[in-house]
């Protein structure tokens, strides 16, 4: 296989970015040109944010050309790059200018101009792309790591994960001798990141080792691809394709793989019935590399090649930094066949009046109950210890909560969980979601979930989230106990309405993921009082181009109050 790709020369096509076709002669003499730049630098140390995969790719070559360390950033806000900032990293990219040290390289050529003779032959192993990663990962996993990804985990606290390039480069080998034959020649593209894990082996480094052509921009819309590429999705996005999405351009595509979660049986059977064909899931996570892989109708998961996982769940694998085992949080059942399944994170055992309680069971048997489509179980604080779930509902749930209410559908959920749970354990705060709130793995955004799930006496209780292009309804219930009403009036409680304004631009916050301040207002309109115990809908309109956030309180027969706020 390494023989195949040694020919590629120069003219053979490497990243569609932007509207250009670069080729891999730009991609040599660009890396060249960056290597050269940061060589002359002594920091030891970047943290790497780029919106496209091509200049990504640029500058990740680059560095590791230069002998840097890379650090990459799941996103860039200003407390991910104060938080790489901290760690002695000097940010480069896609970076807001506010606030952020370092040199000007915001401003990213893709192309080298002027690259000399030298460069170019510095870096001419690019157009041989097996034999240049075997070059650049002799050596052995105890020299210092090339590359630091930021994960979370279960718990929304980032932490980083350090991988060396031999590791990357044994990976990229094991997928290329699973799928390689599958995708031939065929171009990639993703909706997923290239910071992450997945993104970057299956978007990024794959492609460029194996001689295929990636798409540099992330490709929501596969309207909108190439004729046969091979698309790098995750479960978020395929579970939302609809009647409406363009199923003949995807039953062209020769390979659709999803990762970073189950992807549900209900969006497998739409992919096979619409397009004739599954995805191929791929298991595994930040600290271990790929592990497993599936495909419907199979719900087994079979090993990577080269790759040993004992009953108890401790993997052994040559993507892991050394030869110790590592043990898998997540509980496995071994089937016959070899295969096993998955049965939920260990770790997710919490202790609610006492009691001890698996989250992950809890959250399996409310979706077998039908009711749901997708949950969450999170513990919360206040008063005493409880449980909250975060859900999407199934087309049976939203009947009911239509025809019946929210009450009459709590009621069968709990009514569910009562078969397999003491009463005590029972969650005691619901949100419904059109769609869960999602990182950009494409993973249930736990810190965000925390934030819409969090008990306070500021805060009002909402009770339904739905999206709807950029606008958003949420339901507010208004609690009798928040502090605003015992002075505002003793006699006569009414919400402030500078409070109102405030919740505006906290939900408006969490939903949309702007951070530039409001500086002014427009169109306030005050109508009726807000009283305690009332239950609202806040209608949410996010202009992002102009900076604008619409906002109305209203119930079902009359608005209370309304207007907009705005960025500049």
């Amino acid at each position: 296989m390494a023989r195949a790709f040694d020919t590629a020369d120069d003219g053979r096509p490497v990243a569609w970015h932007r509207g250009l076709c670069y080729t891999r002669g730009d991609f040599r003499l660009a890396v060249a040109a960056w290597a050269e730049r940061f060589a002359a630098d002594s920091h030891p140390r970047y943290g790497l944010y780029c919106q496209d995969a091509y200049p990504f790719a640029v500058l990740l070559f680059a560095l590791w050309q230069a002998g840097k360390q890379v650090w990459l950033a799941a996103n860039n806000r200003p407390d991910t790059g104060a938080l790489l900032e901290s760690e002695d990293c000097r940010l480069l990219g896609d970076w807001p200018a506010h606030g952020l040290s370092g040199p000007d390289f915001n401003a990213i050529s893709i192309e080298a101009n002027g690259a000399t003779d030298t460069q170019l032959a510095g870096s001419a192993s690019f157009s041989r792309p097996w034999a240049a990663w075997r070059a650049w990962t002799s050596g052995t996993d105890r020299q210092p790591p090339d590359l630091a990804l930021f994960t979370s985990g279960s718990t929304g606290v980032a932490k980083p994960i350090f991988k060396s390039r031999r590791q990357l480069w044994r990976e990229v080998a094991g997928l290329e001798a699973q799928w390689g034959g599958i995708l031939g020649a065929s171009p990639v593209a993703g909706t997923v990141g290239h910071q992450h894990i997945y993104g970057l082996l299956f978007r990024v480094l794959w492609p460029l080792a194996a001689g295929r052509a990636f798409v540099s921009e992330t490709a929501l819309d596969a309207a909108g691809l190439p004729e046969r590429v091979c698309w790098i999705a995750s479960p978020a996005h395929l579970k939302r394709l609809d009647a409406e999405s363009p199923w003949a351009k995807i039953a062209g595509f020769p390979a659709v793989f999803s990762s970073g979660g189950p992807l549900p049986a209900a969006a497998e059977e739409r992919l096979v019935a619409r397009a004739g064909h599954a995805a191929w899931e791929v298991y595994g996570s930040s600290e271990t590399g790929g592990i497993a892989w599936r495909r419907f109708p199979d719900n087994g998961w079979r090993l990577f090649a080269g790759l040993t996982l004992s009953p108890d769940g401790e993997l052994s694998s040559p993507y892991l930094p050394d030869a110790e085992p590592y043990p898998l949080d997540d509980a496995l059942a071994w089937r016959a066949d070899g295969c096993f399944e998955l049965m939920g994170r260990r770790d997710r055992i919490v202790k609610i009046e006492e009691k001890r309680l698996s989250l992950t069971e809890l959250e399996q048997c409310l979706l077998a109950g039908g009711w749901l489509a997708e949950a969450v179980a999170l513990p919360i604080s206040g008063r005493r210890d409880a449980v909250a779930v975060a859900g999407v509902l199934s087309a049976t749930g939203h009947r009911l909560m239509l025809g019946d209410g929210r009450k009459a559908l709590i009621a069968e959920l709990r009514e569910g969980l009562l078969r397999h749970f003491e009463a005590v354990l029972l969650p005691r705060r619901w949100l419904f979601f059109s769609m869960l709130p999602e990182t950009s793995a494409g993973k249930p955004d736990v810190p965000a979930l925390r934030r819409w799930l969090v008990s306070d006496d500021r805060l009002p209780l909402p009770r339904q989230v739905r999206w709807s292009g950029d606008s958003v309804e949420l339901t507010l219930k208004i609690p009798a106990d928040l502090r605003y009403f015992a002075d505002h009036f003793p006699r006569f409680a009414i919400l402030p309405g500078v409070v109102q304004l405030a919740w505006v631009e906290y939900y408006g916050r969490l939903l949309f993921g702007f951070v530039v301040p409001f500086r002014s207002l427009e169109a306030i309109k005050f109508v009726q009082p807000i009283r305690p115990d009332s239950e609202l809908q806040l209608n949410l309109t996010w202009r992002a181009a102009a900076g604008r956030l619409a906002f109305e309180f209203r119930d079902t027969d009359r608005a209370y109050s309304s207007g907009r706020l705005i960025q500049i």
